[in-house]
């Protein structure tokens, strides 16, 4: 492995959604991630074709029974040999399990053990269910987006899940390592989708806070109240993304609209903005999303044409970049971001259960006549 995370290793005991992500991004950086299982699942009949669970490239996955003495130890063992640790249960069940971080950081006191969550490990709601649109919803992130005469709509689960929550806690576990280089001491990250989510919406907080942004949707720059902030659909039912934020960019959208010679509201003049998004609407419906691409894409607008996840990858800027790569003849998101040395690489397709168990283990140090052992007691499968 050569990213720039090539020698660390990391645990990761199994999830969902947010863990297996920074997991993902890890492992794309060079980090020997080694993904443990639930046994039970190791036991299932597997789908025919390549496993699809794209969070779970690029690393090795070994199935051990964690409601069982020896395998617990197991996972101590592994435990002892690494650097960090990423698990993304309620609140307590680690704990339960025999693996708390007082456990961990007992056996190795140098592990950095990032832990995910929705609320947090404290709180009125620590202890109770959730997902991505119940943690931004309580940040105002969730109340900030969608038209104003429409319930707030789900922006997929990227703010909550992986912007907030996956990334956070990858770069609470990374910042933790670098201080490790000067302290010795490992520790505990707590990663809390709400508190990602709030720190995402800073720049958004201190406009509310200066009396620019209005706490209302669709009456602001950035929330599709501004004509020149927004999508707007073409003749053929597709749609287009204009952002001509700047006066230097706003200029050259209305003269490609050819609007430059008539005399219009002030660009931030939000009582015309209604209107003036009326006037764009039915321009950009006059010609098609390819059309308008030939006319804006390469130019200062700030333009995009809107992309189904099909297109996306055909792109020929994505196509020039490599945003897209396959592995294993399926196509995906690459690594991010890009190192001018020490080059990211998805080196692995995702694993099945337990796929791995006794060739990751053995390289973790465990012996043959162990591993024979365990198998056989149903500490791993």
């Amino acid at each position: 492995m050569a990213g720039p995370l090539a020698g660390f290793r990391i645990v990761e005991i199994a999830g969902i959604g947010p863990g297996p992500f920074c997991a993902m991004m890890l492992a794309d950086l060079g980090a020997e991630v080694l993904r443990v299982d639930r046994a039970e699942r190791a036991k299932l009949p597997r789908m025919p074709g390549p496993n699809l669970d794209f969070l779970a490239r690029g690393r090795r996955c070994a199935a051990v029974d964690l409601k069982s003495p020896a395998g617990v130890e197991v996972v101590l063992r592994l435990v002892e040999k690494a650097d960090g640790l990423i698990e993304g249960f309620r609140p307590g069940v680690m704990e339960r399990l025999g693996l708390g971080p007082d456990v961990c950081l007992a056996r190795n006191p140098g592990l950095v053990y990032g832990r995910m969550t929705g609320w947090g490990q404290d709180g009125p709601l620590a202890k109770v269910a959730g997902h991505d649109l119940n943690y931004i919803a309580l940040t105002g992130a969730l109340h900030a987006i969608g038209r104003p005469d429409a319930p707030p709509p789900p922006p997929l689960n990227l703010v909550g899940d992986f912007g907030g929550g996956g990334l956070m806690l990858a770069y609470g576990i990374l910042a933790a390592l670098l201080e490790r280089t000067r302290s010795g001491k490992g520790q505990v990250v707590d990663a809390a989708m709400v508190d990602g989510a709030a720190a995402l919406m800073a720049i958004i907080f201190g406009a509310h806070a200066s009396g620019w942004w209005k706490d209302e949707r669709w009456s602001n720059m950035l929330d599709g109240g501004a004509h020149f902030y927004d999508c707007y659909e073409t003749a053929d039912g597709k749609y287009v993304s204009i952002g001509s934020i700047e006066p230097q960019f706003y200029a050259i959208l209305l003269d490609k609209l050819g609007l430059a010679h008539e005399d219009l509201p002030k660009q931030m003049d939000r009582s015309a903005w209604p209107k003036l998004k009326e006037r764009f609407s039915a321009l950009f419906k006059t010609k098609t999303r390819d059309e308008w691409c030939r006319i804006m894409e390469g130019t200062d607008i700030c333009f995009a044409p809107v992309l189904s996840l099909g297109e996306a990858p055909e792109h020929p800027h994505m196509k020039a970049r490599g945003t897209f790569v396959e592995v294993d003849g399926v196509q995906q998101p690459g690594p991010a971001p890009r190192f001018s040395r020490t080059a990211a690489k998805i080196e692995r397709p995702p694993a099945h259960p337990g796929e791995h168990t006794d060739e990751a283990l053995a390289d973790w140090g465990f012996a043959q006549d162990e591993l024979a052992k365990l198998r056989q007691s149903g500490a791993i499968a």
